[in-house]
């Protein structure tokens, strides 16, 4: 079944806890936070609070983006407020030694993920592969929500379909995630997706419908 997860950066932070109780009511399956220092991106965005506050607020797993310079220098300040299983994605640009975050990671016990900008070359990443559950294909800059699709990206993802047969990761789309990006890639083996504004938040109607609606179409293409 194809994975429909909510970038909580997007969400009504006015009522967090009613929008984490709708999302978990309609369906999601799992609740994606962005962490961002102001440093790798030019924005800040979610804090170590709000990943303590959702972790609180549901059972459904996190998936934990670090957005950050050199994770591996405060790794454990997040894993600590996270649940084995949890996930959690990397920059490998943002670290001198990415696969020992990632070993950290798999120690504590959560699934490691690598997020891959829209400038980083798939040559860049292919070693991390061997020990990477996820990988997440960033398909806007990263740092800022509602930006457009980035057309040459198009090939990587073809790239990393054929890799994701031969390493056994799954693939997750994240960026301008609209319905025609899902029923083109969903079928062709994308294992999720991270919405945001272009399908889920802010469109005044209840999380239940939108998500109703987009597994429906999902199952019509399959």
């Amino acid at each position: 079944m194809v994975e429909l997860n909510a970038s909580m950066m997007c969400a009504n932070y006015g009522y967090l806890e009613k929008e984490v109780r709708e999302l978990e009511y309609g369906g999601i399956d799992s609740f994606h936070i962005d962490i961002m220092d102001g440093r790798y991106v030019s924005n800040f965005a979610m804090s170590l609070n709000d990943l303590e506050y959702i972790a609180s607020a549901t059972k459904k797993p996190l998936d934990v983006h670090l957005m950050i310079e050199h994770p591996n220098n405060m790794i454990d300040m997040f894993l600590k407020n996270m649940r084995k299983g949890d996930t959690v994605y990397i920059h490998p640009e943002a670290e001198y030694h990415p696969s020992t975050t990632l070993q950290k990671i798999i120690n504590a016990g959560m699934i490691p993920g690598i997020a891959i900008n829209p400038g980083t070359s798939i040559a860049y990443i292919q070693e991390m592969l061997h020990i990477v559950d996820k990988v997440m294909v960033m398909s806007v800059n990263p740092g800022n929500a509602g930006q457009m699709y980035l057309p040459y990206v198009g090939d990587k993802i073809e790239k990393l379909l054929f890799l994701k047969e031969k390493m056994n990761f799954k693939l997750y789309w994240d960026g301008a995630c609209s319905i025609d990006k899902i029923l083109t890639y969903a079928p062709k083996g994308f294992d999720g997706f991270i919405l945001g504004t272009t399908i889920l938040f802010g469109k005044n109607r209840a999380y239940s419908d939108i998500l109703a609606e987009v597994r429906q179409l999902i199952k019509e293409k399959e």
